[in-house]
Order: structure tokens, then C-alpha cells, then sequence
């Protein structure tokens, strides 16, 4: 089975993010795989070993992501792709990423390709579905399990509280949501391997893209924290007179109402 899983560099969940004008500043901070990207590529492992065949990870961005693809490697993957866009992009949203993947993925016969469900640092969910749809196969969001037999795959994804059970049919793309597995974390041997395994870097080039193809098509205006909350505040007194002091702050202070 030919397998694909897209990964994402992102900010350590740890991280305290510092804003200064108007974007976020990353010098000396760690960067790791989206969380929900280990989902997606613990699952491809699963199913490689449970199926036969080959799972290659890829990721858009500049050489920093080798290291998050040596990790894909160390946890199992057999190959990586870096799509290095350093020195063609200076801004990519959602459209210009999903362009350059489906037109990476075009010509592979990928059987299944996995992703992310959001990425922890944009939180659109966007790219999977929009790499489907230009691909112009089966896709599925928020998946929590994954069955396959022959063809047909069996899935549950998480739908606002409660379940939905589907059946589909390969090729197919699927956005991994908590609860799909639990990923591994990486061996020592593992670790091992992983440095000799192959991690190819392409550019733009090299996949007959002109910078004004992937152009991005949405600006960010301006990165901001949202306001601190004022502390809380405890009311005293009986009941009646703290019901009458809270409606009296949602009235004039909170004006709610």
C-alpha cells in the first residue's frame, strides 16, 4: 500500500508565545510535529504494518524541518520529503500549501494519504480536504478509527460530541482526530535508522511551480494576544442581595444586559 502522511512544523505546545509587531517571534523557540500530525503517522505505520507497503511523510518549509521529519522517521515512516519553500515564499496560507502538496502527490498512486485534523498553531483545518479535492478523491475529517479491507474502509470520526460510522473506498484522504491511537515515541534504534533512511528536498522547481501559481490568497493583517482577563470576583452577603449585585454588574458593567 502506497502511503502518505502531510506533517506539519510547529510551535512546542510548551512555548510561550511573544508577539512584536504584529507577528509572532520564534527565534530560540522549540518547534516540534503537530500533535495531530503524530496521529496521522502512527495510524500510516499501523496500517503499513498491517497491510504491506511503504509510508513516506512530507512537509513544506525550510531545512529547520528536517529535524521533525527525522523524528517521523525515528518513529517508524520509511521516507521523507522536505519541500523546501525558503527561498520562493515569503507567505503561504492554505491554498498556496495544498497546491504544492497535490501537485507533489499527483502523479504517486497514493493509496492513503493522512493529516493532522487542525494544525495547533493555525487551527483551520483547511489543507487535508483542500489537497482531496484537488486530487479529486475520497476524504474524510476527524477520524477516530480505521478499518481496511481490500478497497473498502470502514471509518468512525468525531462529529460534536457523538459518532458517525462510514464506509468508503480507497484512494482516500483522512484528517486524524485525538482518540485515533496512541503514538509511539521514538526508539533508540529507531533513532538509528532514521539516519540513514532517504529525506529527499525538492523546490519549486523541481515540481514545475512558478511562485505566481501558489501566490497566497488571504493576508495576515496583524498577530495580537487576546486582552487579560481582570481577576474574579466573589460576591458576599445573602442571596438575594448578590443576586440584585450580579445583575447589577451584568447590567452596567459587563452590559449584557
Amino acid at each position: 500500500m502506497n502511503i502518505y502522511v502531510l506533517v506539519k512544523r510547529t510551535f512546542d505546545t510548551e512555548e510561550k508565545l511573544v508577539i512584536s509587531g504584529g507577528k509572532i517571534q520564534d527565534d530560540g523557540a522549540e518547534f516540534i510535529i503537530n500533535p495531530y500530525d503524530e496521529y496521522a503517522i502512527e495510524e500510516a505505520i499501523t496500517v503499513r504494518d498491517e497491510h504491506g507497503g511503504e509510508v513516506t511523510v512530507i512537509t513544506i518549509g525550510g531545512e529547520e524541518a528536517e529535524k521533525q521529519l527525522r523524528t517521523a522517521l525515528a518513529m517508524g515512516a520509511d521516507k521523507a520529503v522536505l519541500i523546501n519553500t525558503e527561498d520562493d515564499l515569503e507567505e503561504m496560507d492554505e491554498f498556496t500549501t495544498s497546491y504544492i502538496l497535490a501537485e507533489y502527490l499527483k502523479d504517486k498512486e497514493a493509496d492513503l494519504i493522512l493529516a493532522g485534523n487542525v494544525a495547533i498553531d493555525g487551527g483551520s483545518g483547511q489543507v487535508g480536504p483542500r489537497v482531496a479535492d484537488l486530487l479529486d478523491i475520497n476524504y474524510v475529517t476527524t477520524i477516530t478509527s480505521l478499518k481496511i479491507d481490500g478497497s473498502t474502509v470502514t471509518i468512525v470520526r468525531d462529529i460534536e460530541g457523538d459518532a458517525e460510522e462510514l464506509e468508503t473506498s480507497l484512494p482516500l484522504l483522512v484528517t486524524a482526530q485525538q482518540g485515533l491511537n496512541e503514538p509511539r515515541y521514538p526508539s533508540l534504534p529507531g533513532i538509528m535508522k532514521a539516519k540513514k533512511k532517504p529525506l529527499e528536498e525538492l523546490e519549486l522547481d523541481d515540481l514545475d511551480i512558478e511562485e505566481d501559481d501558489v501566490e497566497a490568497k488571504t493576508e495576515t493583517i496583524e498577530i495580537y494576544l487576546p486582552p487579560k482577563k481582570e481577576a474574579g470576583r466573589v460576591l458576599e452577603g445573602d442571596i438575594s442581595a448578590q443576586v440584585s449585585e450580579l445583575v447589577g454588574l451584568l447590567r452596567n458593567e459587563a452590559k449584557v444586559i
